[in-house]
This record gives structure tokens, sequence and C-alpha cells, in this order.
């Protein structure tokens, strides 16, 4: 709920703003819709810099370094993508689609999906993907990772309720896809949960794995779960059998302006898939990414 208040209240700033210039200038509507878009953008230095930064910060990691015009385009992309998520489907559009896994008849038989937001997010960042899944009569559930910025470990409850309703529904262990802290929690979840048997597969987008340099900037507590190298995500990483990583196929991206560097959202002994040029949100709705992962049900 905090999440949806702080996109609305976003939203709204937004709105005030475009109100206020199309009056001061003798209402002109032109005018109003250049405010709309000089203050919906206010983010893209911000952006920038993440950019730059994916770019400084490349080192010695093993992924391929993303050139100026990779960052370039990602950076564009960003840009476009972000205010259409996070200015209208989540504040306003976050349960468009409904969950579907009540029909146990309509659904027994036929592989269903989990799905897992990331970091101040809710589950109306997967509209597209939801759309898709609805059109091919599968069940699923879409969660809302409560309280918005609580501990990991609060979140564990949330998916062992999603899997066992997808489960009931179909009769067959779900497939489960994460964007960004996403592919945290349900790790997390499956230290706890302690059944891999439970997921058929798991995808990961963008997700910290071995945490992000922008994670040592924030005070709450599941981002700084996520900063590089901290004991919980070590801890982790040393409670999980050595097997439990095929379960996984981990998305990552030589542009990701969240998880960088960008071999910190791979995992050892999984599925790893490098999708060059892509930007963190991007990412998510790539058309690769969506068609090979939904070819899993």
């Amino acid at each position: 709920m905090l999440a949806r208040l702080l996109q609305a209240l976003i939203f709204f700033m937004v709105a005030i703003a475009a109100a206020c210039v199309w009056f001061l200038s003798s209402r002109s509507w032109a005018l109003a819709i250049a405010g709309v878009a000089v203050a919906s953008l206010f983010y893209a230095p911000v952006l920038a810099l993440q950019f730059l930064a994916v770019r400084r910060l490349h080192q010695n990691d093993p992924s391929p370094a993303a050139n100026w015009r990779q960052l370039a385009r990602a950076w564009w992309s960003e840009v476009t993508l972000v205010p259409r998520i996070f200015f209208w489907r989540l504040p306003f559009a976050w349960n468009k689609i409904p969950d579907d896994a009540n029909n146990a008849l309509h659904h027994r038989g036929k592989r269903g999906v989990v799905f897992i937001h990331g970091f101040i997010c809710n589950r109306g960042f997967w509209n597209p993907w939801l759309v898709h899944v609805k059109n091919r009569r599968r069940a699923f559930v879409a969660v809302n990772l409560e309280p918005v910025f609580g501990s990991i470990n609060k979140y564990e409850p949330l998916i062992d309720l999603a899997v066992q309703q997808v489960t009931l529904a179909t009769g067959l262990p779900p497939l489960v896809v994460c964007h960004s802290m996403g592919g945290v929690v349900v790790r997390a979840w499956l230290r706890h949960a302690k059944a891999d048997e439970r997921v058929h597969h798991i995808i990961t987008i963008g997700s910290p794995h071995h945490g992000t340099w922008l994670g040592r900037f924030s005070f709450m507590a599941n981002a700084r779960q996520m900063s590089l190298s901290n004991d919980w995500l070590l801890q982790l990483e040393a409670d999980e059998p050595a097997a439990r990583h095929t379960l996984f196929t981990c998305y990552y991206s030589n542009c990701d302006n969240i998880v960088f560097p960008a071999s910190n959202a791979t995992l050892a002994g999984a599925d790893n898939r490098l999708i060059a040029g892509a930007a963190h949100v991007a990412l998510a709705f790539d058309q690769t990414v969506m068609r090979e992962s939904l070819a899993r049900i």
C-alpha cells in the first residue's frame, strides 16, 4: 500500500506541475504538455549518472563491457519506459489483471506461474506478462511484497502462499518469474521452505544475487540486504545446497543501471543468459526474456 501511495503522489505532483504551467502560460495546452514532459523527465539526469557508474565500475567484471552507444540506448529506453510503469501502471493499474488461480477444474494439469516483483514496485509491474499468461489460460498469482521497506525475510509467507495457490489449481509445481529483488526473495523463501521440489523452475531478471553497488546508499532494511557482499547475502549463499542453482535461469545485462557490476545478477551453476544493452526495467520486458521464460509453461 505504501508503494502505491508513493507512486500516486509522484503522479499527482506531475499533474499539478502541468496544471501550473497551463495556467501560467495563458492556458496553453502545448506548454502544459511541455510541462508534463519536463516534470516527468526529472529523473533523466539521475539515470544518466547510473549509466556512467555502470561504465566506470565495470572494471574486471567477467561480463562484456557496454559501449557508449549501448549505454545511451539503454538510458533512453529507461527514460521513456519508467514513467509508464511508475507513474501509471503501479499506482493506478496494479490490479487491472487479477490473479487467476481459483478454478482448479479449468487449470488442472497445465503449469501455472508465480510472479515476484522488485524493490518499491507491486504486481502491476507484470501486467504485460499477465496478459500473455491469461491468454494461454494458465493459472497465475502476482504477489505484492509488503511491508515495502521491510526485511526480505518477511516476504517468505507471501511466496509460500502464492506457490501453494497455483499448485492447488494446477496439480503441478509452478514456474516462478522474478525481477530484481524478487530473485533474492525467492532464494530466501527456498532457504526457509526447504522444498525445491515445490517449484518447476525459477527465472530471475536483473536480480542482485551478489548485491549491487547502489545498495550502499539506502537505509531501508531490504535495500541494505542487497548491498555488495553484505553478511545477509553471504549467509544466504552459504546456506544453499550445491545443486539448488540448477533450478535457476538468470537473465542479466551489461547495461543494467541498478544491478552492477553485471555478473552480480548471475549464480554459479545456474543457466546465466546475457541480454546485452538492456537497462534494468527494460530487461524485464525484453522479448527474448519473455518468450524463453513463458516457453517453460
